[in-house]
């Protein structure tokens, strides 16, 4: 049975449906969704553990500030003034940073394996984030003095570069799921290796900046990294969310999506384009921040199960959540020294990712 909801419908309908899902359909346009009945209560829960994360993230510090005046500062109600400037300018932007970052690299993660049909696979394993890495590499280091706002552009033209490539090179009359993957993993290698050169070879400062740099990391972003990255995120997650029954379709299989009437290469090609924004934008705002793309996804199937209507906005708070109490974890286990929010995830998800490769081996 289909349900059309609105604000008013919506919340009786979750309680009472004894169907183990929803189905959703906007009155104003051509778009229905299917989605667990337990998708709603999951986002509420982990939108509160993101907010709260980002509240005691930016309370942290060499000058602690209560987290009720962090509330306060936040949203325009009276408050101390004296936090203003810590808060608004030194702390926020970081921490909506960790927020947005971490959304990015968890959707981009989910369309993947969805793509690729494959749960091990990540835009950091098949060679995604390491073209849009090689090219913020070389702005970092041949242009020094790059406006910050390129560089999400430039991180873009790099991902999808690699993309492109890997499409071409996996290309047999059709784009076999299994050969993306070898393929990608093979150009992840060169780019790599490609990326190490130009750091052996580069000016000592701007070197140093670019190696801080791929470790992954939130420190000192300010509202002049979040502006830029936003736009590519309010394009690119809602046009990732309206193809997910597609991508539901092509996880059937390209001979039954076909049979379905699904337009396979034209979806996969428009799905890997999200995937190479939302990856390489954020990639180029925080670096290489690994493991967030493949250990989202899989949390948030435990949540909500496989459809990724709800699969996809679950994984994007997830990976927000991840993020944000890694640059967390990473300021507060060995104050005063920070640690890379990348390495908090690298040391989580390596860990992770054998744990994955054992259970599907």
């Amino acid at each position: 049975m289909s349900h059309s909801l609105t604000p008013q419908t919506f919340l009786p309908l979750v309680m009472t449906s004894a169907k183990p899902w929803l189905s959703i359909r906007l009155r104003r346009f051509p778009i229905s969704f299917r989605v667990d009945r337990r998708v709603p209560i999951v986002l509420v829960l982990l939108a509160f553990v993101a907010l709260t994360s980002l509240v005691f993230n930016v309370s942290q510090g060499e000058y602690p500030v209560p987290p009720l005046q962090v509330v306060k500062t936040i949203l325009g109600l009276p408050a101390n003034p004296d936090y203003a400037f810590v808060i608004n300018t030194l702390r926020l932007p970081r921490a909506l940073v960790a927020l947005l970052v971490g959304m990015g690299l968890a959707t981009a993660g989910t369309i993947l394996q969805g793509l690729t049909r494959n749960p091990l696979a990540a835009p950091e394993i098949i060679g995604i984030n390491s073209g849009a890495s090689l090219v913020a590499v070389a702005f970092i280091v041949l242009l020094p003095g790059i406006a910050v706002g390129w560089l999400p552009v430039a991180a873009f033209l790099g991902g999808l570069g690699a993309a492109i490539a890997i499409y071409l090179l996996a290309w047999k009359q059709g784009s076999s799921p299994v050969r993306l993957i070898l393929v990608g993993i093979g150009l992840t290698a060169l780019t790599g290796s490609l990326t190490s050169l130009m750091i052996t070879f580069g000016e000592i400062y701007a070197v140093s900046q670019a190696l801080v740099w791929l470790t992954g990391s939130v420190y000192g972003r300010s509202w002049e990294h979040l502006w830029p990255l936003l736009p590519w995120l309010v394009v690119f997650m809602p046009l990732a969310l309206v193809l997910a029954r597609d991508l539901d379709t092509l996880n059937l299989g390209d001979h039954l999506a076909q049979g379905l009437g699904s337009r396979v290469e034209w979806t996969r090609s428009l799905l890997l384009l999200c995937t190479v924004a939302l990856a390489g934008t954020s990639v180029a705002t925080a670096g290489t921040i690994g493991f967030v793309g493949l250990m989202a996804p899989h949390l948030a199937r435990q949540f909500v199960g496989p459809s990724h209507a709800g699969l996809m906005p679950v994984a994007a708070l997830t990976g927000a959540c991840i993020v944000e109490l890694a640059d967390l974890a990473g300021r507060l286990l060995f104050a005063p020294i920070e640690l890379p929010c990348g390495v908090i995830t690298a040391v989580i998800g390596a860990p992770y990712f054998l744990w994955l490769l054992y259970r599907n081996s």
